[in-house]
């Protein structure tokens, strides 16, 4: 493969992901549901990128990034990683590959073994993937420590010890042990004070540009994705709905729910935050498990019209670069 086709052909390759959780009921646990936690996403990420991935709580984010990852099983679909199906792979060739993708948890607190060092907390994936000497591993650690601005002095604390700040430091350490190129990174400062998650964002960019890290971003926080991300995917009870660039996105959102999420964003100007108007959404968000007829989001959409409500959209470019999922906008 030549230079060339390495930039065009994503790092990333997601088509029509379906992970549905059974529903068991009674006393002999007969199926009665399913869970449509992500159904039927398609996305690229290209090497090199920040991908946010956005959109309200339970809407199947965390399942999707998991997913990529073979840390959740798929249902249907598939996902190919450098060219590699994954969800085709055995779960031994799996840990072959795994070196090349990692994850940053969401809450600190509860991804870190709170009986292990800080050492050997970020020395562990070394143990299990690399053959190296005591020393080697020693060394790597510190590297990885001096790289995330943690103290070498405190190896052998544990992580009860640390800030909020500094746990997610370890995690982020960790990641990175292996020098992967892929990180999903989970609501990365979500469980962080709000003067610490821009320092942590900003490590993120600056270990990116160093090692030509390509993330997955999952954020509820649209401000800061607005930030860091390359490209924006706007995800619905279980859906993508809107996908392109971060700018585009940002200054003029198409999907009615894209409108109605940025319209809740502050603005830093005054004399625009004094004349925006929020969308207010009416009802509640369906159950994954009986979505409606057609469009996932018609019961809620202010612009439905009568086809919504019987005919599911599909994902369909209008613009290079720009994906949505929307009968206001496919034909």
């Amino acid at each position: 493969m030549t230079e060339l086709q390495e930039e065009i052909t994503p790092l990333v390759e997601v088509r029509d992901l379906k992970v549905y959780f059974t529903i068991y009921a009674g006393v002999l646990r007969r199926k009665v549901g399913e869970v449509k936690a992500v159904d039927k996403v398609s996305l690229d990420i290209m090497k090199g990128e920040t991908l946010g991935l956005v959109g309200e709580s339970g809407c199947g984010k965390t399942t999707t990034g998991r997913a990529i990852l073979r840390l959740n099983e798929i249902t249907d679909g598939s996902v190919k990683i450098k060219g590699e199906y994954i969800h085709k792979t055995s779960l031994k060739e799996i840990r072959k590959i795994r070196p090349t993708m990692q994850m940053i948890f969401q809450d600190p607190q509860e991804s870190l073994n709170p009986r292990m060092t800080v050492s050997s907390i970020i020395s562990e994936p070394l143990y299990e993937h690399q053959n190296l000497t005591r020393k080697e591993k020693e060394d790597r650690v510190y590297d990885l420590m001096d790289s995330v601005g943690l103290n070498r002095d405190f190896a052998s604390r544990y992580p009860h010890e640390f800030s909020g700040g500094q746990r997610q430091r370890i995690g982020i350490a960790r990641a990175l042990a292996l020098n992967p190129e892929l990180i999903v990174c989970d609501e990365p400062i979500a469980a962080l004070d709000v003067s610490i998650q821009a320092q942590v964002v900003n490590l993120l960019e600056d270990l990116q540009e160093q090692r030509n890290l390509t993330y997955l971003f999952i954020s509820h926080d649209l401000g800061m994705v607005r930030h860091i991300a390359t490209r924006v995917a706007v995800m619905y009870l279980g859906q993508i709905v809107e996908i392109g660039k971060s700018e585009n996105l940002y200054s003029s959102p198409l999907h009615p729910y894209t409108e109605a999420l940025l319209s809740a964003v502050p603005e830093a100007d005054p004399e625009i935050e004094r004349t925006r108007k929020a969308i207010v959404l009416t009802g509640d968000v369906p159950s994954p498990a009986t979505p409606p007829q057609g469009c996932n989001f018609c019961n809620r959409c202010p612009k439905a019209l009568e086809i919504c409500h019987q005919v599911e959209p599909t994902l369909n470019e209008i613009e290079p670069g720009r994906f949505i999922s929307c009968h206001l906008y496919n034909g």
